[in-house]
């Protein structure tokens, strides 16, 4: 009778207060302390709450108890707090100090300890990382005033047991955005029905941070500031379980693990971890939700393949990651088929899983802080058993995309030495299973189905050359990576100046000083010339700035030289000759000028906003060159006569005869038009390019298989391309591979889209390999049938200008490094692009 006077109050909006609806079990309440409800003026589910009330009301509760603190650990890149409410009994918030040593003393192999039960749990209860999932941050609420105010036994036991650290909002910047949605189309009464505008975001959605990333990806990766800022405080405190709180399809009900099984043929995390605590956590979720009569499900879909997010991170680390996920109400009420849903509702069940999440870990500290011990000690014992000692890995023409990966390894806290020329990684460390994520990779999985990637090995994001080795000699501990390029002062020329093209911070430096008017040209083939007083070679693609040709004099130049290698740290020599000892001479007509870049991006309604933030980000945070991005809806008004290039990511671009005929036309006038993934075969099918796509024939006279229906997802399922680094062959001598020496390259493919090479033979840019599998789940049939016989980057003329088309997404989630470049070649030298005519 109880479960169902529950769900009638859910269903009707509730009449009882906001406050005893969800945390009436948890009276009595210190009254000192304000509940959500009193600080804000409503009650939760009510409205949609700004991050910002978000963060005062957590300071408002560190300002009012002994039980609480607050720090900030970074900022979004919109400038919103990222925060931490530390929350535990007085004597531990006075004692955290000391209380945090104890615990890290579990997370090192060499301490020996026991007192398992006399150090409190740290728990992390982590919420909203997606911004249109929002049910989650409310919760935080809740649960802070909870374990704030309460002072119920049950509590307070949890208090003195544990250290809960409260995350309430990882992406600040999304959420806004949706809240910001929600609250103005809000009706009242409410409006439940689906097609409501409230219920239907535009485009970019609230989903992802300012530059349309999805931070649940970003873990492993950490490019953004939200998670680099989360790293560095994981860091420090290595909780045993951490929350990862989501929403779903509104049609759907809750699910919390144990997940679907682990993808992985031999997963590197303990089976401890996935098998018996997701099953010993996973029992109490159903008892707590039975008892409010919610419904939930588990183990069907999702998994923790992918070792970057927010729920398979911490299992990475000595901890036990938990993943939730709601039926969303998408606003404050909406119809489904089983009824209304209510913001409150999809609310509650967040508060009682978080909860209940303490309230497990507390009754089984024991356990979890053996399981830790373990874990690390497990480390040390894997590595012994490898015959792998270590990798050498770095690429002593590309300093800074070597910096970048260091510093990755260093932000997971793994050791790395200077090896010679080289760096080394051990295998034998307490960060070992992140060793093998950096550096393994695999071909036999359980399983084919994937939520989402199959492949991660992110030295290959770096396009970093490592190898393994049986023996290893360390060299000098690498603690930080600020003094790690270490450059001689560019001398004075009256002459020129080259800056190699080979290193990954090189366009953001000829984007520097083209801002500031220098004349630079790129070189079409090798040459080696005296330059800072010593014979020095040059790659495809070096850049010469003569000084004669500058509209300043030559200390200014000089001057702008200094301060490019000292922004970017990109060497520049002084040459004082146009004659080589090898190659061209420095006044060939194969070193033509560079053109400044000016790029356009359509984005909107379509688009994909993951591929479109990602070129944004690289612009913006990396090359520090703008990008216009042009709603679709704003196409006819757009002159395309202001740009060079033109971005289109994947999407579906419902144009007309006209608008795709003004693209063609602005493109034959010697402009560029880069399409990626999908663009590219829409690129083709509109007949923009005379391209074509590989399709494989069906064969009229084959019989008709018949197979079980409910097999039907997983078949269905493992031809899709869920993730996979495969190997292509790269043309180094063309202005696209310009700062590539070795044709060998990894790239990332997750999508089906296979562009036939091209007939001209001068214009497929990157094939697959004839051995292209690097890592990852991909079927013998997508195998034989499409990467064998497909270009993964082709450049088609079309008049006077051209289309460089990419089969696979060059900037993937902001990691590929070793990728980037061939899409900024695209932006730069896309008019050094001259397809040869066939014969």
């Amino acid at each position: 009778m109880l479960k169902k006077l529950l769900l009638l109050v859910i269903l009707s909006g509730f009449t009882l207060s906001a406050q005893d609806y969800f945390v009436q079990k948890y009276k009595p309440f210190t009254a000192e302390i304000p509940s959500p409800e009193t600080f804000l003026g409503y009650g939760i589910g009510e409205h949609h709450t700004r991050h910002d009330l978000i963060v005062a009301y957590l300071e408002k509760l560190a300002e009012l108890s002994d039980r609480a603190s607050i720090e900030e650990y970074g900022r979004t890149h919109e400038g919103r707090k990222l925060v931490m409410l530390t929350v535990t009994s007085p004597n531990n918030l006075n004692n955290l100090n000391n209380l945090r040593e104890a615990h890290l003393a579990f997370t090192d192999p060499k301490q020996k300890v026991s007192n398992y039960n006399e150090v409190p749990l740290f728990i992390n209860l982590a919420y909203n990382v997606h911004g249109n999932e929002p049910s989650s941050s409310e919760a935080a609420m809740l649960t802070a005033y909870t374990l704030v105010a309460s002072q119920n036994p049950e509590i307070l036991k949890y208090l003195d047991n544990a250290v809960i650290f409260i995350d309430p909002t990882i992406n600040p910047d999304g959420r806004d955005r949706h809240t910001q949605w929600v609250n103005t189309y809000q009706g009242s009464p409410e409006v439940a029905d689906p097609q409501d505008a409230e219920h239907n975001e535009y485009w970019p959605m609230g989903r992802t941070n300012h530059y349309w990333f999805d931070l649940n990806r970003d873990w492993l990766l950490a490019i953004n500031p939200e998670s680099r800022g989360k790293l560095k405080w994981y860091h420090q405190w290595y909780p045993n379980v951490v929350t990862d709180f989501h929403e779903m399809g509104t049609q759907s009900t809750y699910f919390f693990e144990p997940m679907k099984t682990n993808a992985s043929f031999d997963p590197i995390m303990p089976k401890e971890n996935y098998e018996d605590l997701n099953t010993l956590f996973g029992n109490e979720f159903a008892k707590s939700l039975d008892s409010i009569g919610s419904l939930y499900f588990t183990k069907e879909v999702f998994d923790g393949t992918y070792p970057g997010y927010g729920s398979s991170y911490p299992d990475l680390q000595g901890g036990l990651g938990l993943l939730f996920e709601q039926a969303s109400s998408r606003g404050h009420r909406q119809t489904t088929a089983f009824g209304e849903i209510t913001f409150a509702f999809t609310i509650r069940n967040q508060y009682v899983s978080g909860l209940t999440t303490v309230k497990t870990a507390v009754d089984n500290k024991e356990i979890m802080r053996k399981y830790q011990q373990d874990f690390f000690k497990s480390a040390l014992t894997n590595a012994t058993k490898n015959k792998v000692k270590g990798y050498l890995f770095g690429d002593i023409h590309d300093q800074n995309r070597t910096k970048a990966f260091i510093d990755k390894l260093l932000l997971h806290k793994v050791e790395v030495y200077r090896s010679g020329n080289r760096f080394a990684v051990p295998t034998q460390q307490p960060q070992y299973r992140m060793v093998q994520t950096m550096f393994e990779t695999y071909e036999k999985y359980r399983d084919s189905v994937y939520y989402d990637a199959s492949a991660w090995s992110v030295a290959n994001f770096y396009n970093m050359k490592y190898r393994p080795v049986n023996n290893l000699d360390l060299g000098e501990k690498i603690s930080t990576t600020q003094e790690l390029i270490k450059l001689e002062p560019v001398s004075k020329s009256s002459y020129a100046y080259i800056m190699d093209w080979d290193d990954y911070n090189a366009p953001a430096a000829l984007y520097y000083l083209q801002q500031k008017g220098i004349i630079a040209s790129s070189a079409a083939k090798p040459f080696s010339v005296r330059a800072n007083k010593e014979n020095k070679s040059f790659n495809y693609g070096a850049v010469l700035i003569p000084v004669s040709l500058q509209k300043v004099d030559g200390t200014s130049i000089h001057q702008m030289i200094t301060e490019a290698q000292e922004k970017f740290n990109v060497p520049f020599y002084a040459v004082n000759t146009g004659l080589s000892d090898n190659g061209i001479d420095l006044g060939s007509g194969n070193i033509s000028p560079i053109k400044q870049p000016k790029a356009v991006m359509l984005i909107g309604n379509g688009v994909r906003s993951y591929e479109a933030g990602e070129v944004w980000h690289l612009l913006d945070t990396r090359v520090h060159m703008p990008i216009t991005k042009v709603p679709i809806r704003n196409f006819n008004k757009l002159n395309l006569d202001k740009y060079t290039s033109l971005v289109m990511v994947s999407g579906q671009y419902n144009f007309t005869k006209n608008q795709i005929e003004k693209i063609k036309q602005w493109t034959e006038k010697g402009n560029t038009l880069v399409t990626i993934g999908s663009a590219s075969k829409w690129a083709i099918d509109k007949k923009i390019v005379q391209e074509e796509l590989i399709s494989k024939e069906k064969d009229s006279t084959q019989i008709a298989i018949r197979k079980l229906y409910v097999d039907a997802r997983e078949n269905i399922g493992k031809e899709s391309i869920g993730g996979v680094i495969l190997k292509v062959d790269l043309d180094i001598t063309h202005p696209l591979s310009y700062g590539y020496r070795d044709n060998q390259l990894p790239v990332y493919k997750n999508n089906s889209v296979w562009l036939a090479p091209s007939k001209n033979p001068y214009a497929t840019v990157a094939k697959y390999a004839e051995d292209p599998h690097i890592d990852g789940f991909i079927t013998k049939k997508n195998m034989a049938e499409h990467i064998m016989n497909s270009a993964s980057l082709i450049v088609s003329k079309v008049g006077k200008g051209r289309a460089v088309l990419f089969a696979d997404n060059p900037n993937f989630r902001g990691s590929w490094y070793g990728t980037n470049r061939l899409f900024l070649n695209a932006l730069f030298l896309g008019d050094k692009i001259k397809v040869p005519s066939q014969d």
